[in-house]
């Protein structure tokens, strides 16, 4: 079967706010992995629930994500819900290989904290709690 893969970076992850979005799907984890070390990754401002926003560019860092299977109407309806200012865009990951994931159009950015630092998503809630 044709299926799309797609990298989740933050409230998606196992575990996390949104991940129902894929089970309720039938979205098959591929691999946990992380990107390029060409990313940025902020904590979107007033975001409920907490969302992050992955940007690409210099000075970036690899970021932990989960790579997940959908077929092609699932993932359709999967991106339908992606509320602005996220976007589903092309994420590199650490062997060089191309998936659809999440990325941020720059709004996503204004008011945002950098925790490029953390190196995931999971670190930087799990600091909160700490």
């Amino acid at each position: 079967m044709n299926q799309i893969k797609v990298a989740v970076v933050g409230a998606h992850l196992a575990g996390m706010p949104l991940h129902w979005q894929l089970e309720t799907r039938d979205a098959r984890l591929v691999r946990a992995c992380r990107t390029a070390p060409n990313y940025r990754l902020y904590a979107i401002a007033n975001s409920t629930p907490p969302k992050p926003a992955m940007v690409h560019g210099p000075g970036g860092s690899s970021i932990e994500v989960e790579v997940y299977a959908l077929d092609p109407a699932a993932f359709g309806s999967f991106v339908a819900e992606v509320p602005p200012p996220l976007a589903i865009g092309t994420v590199t990951l650490e062997d060089g290989t191309t998936v659809k994931g999440f990325v941020a159009e720059p709004r996503a950015l204004d008011g945002a904290e950098e925790i490029t630092r953390f190196g995931g998503w999971r670190a930087y809630i799990e600091s909160l709690s700490g």
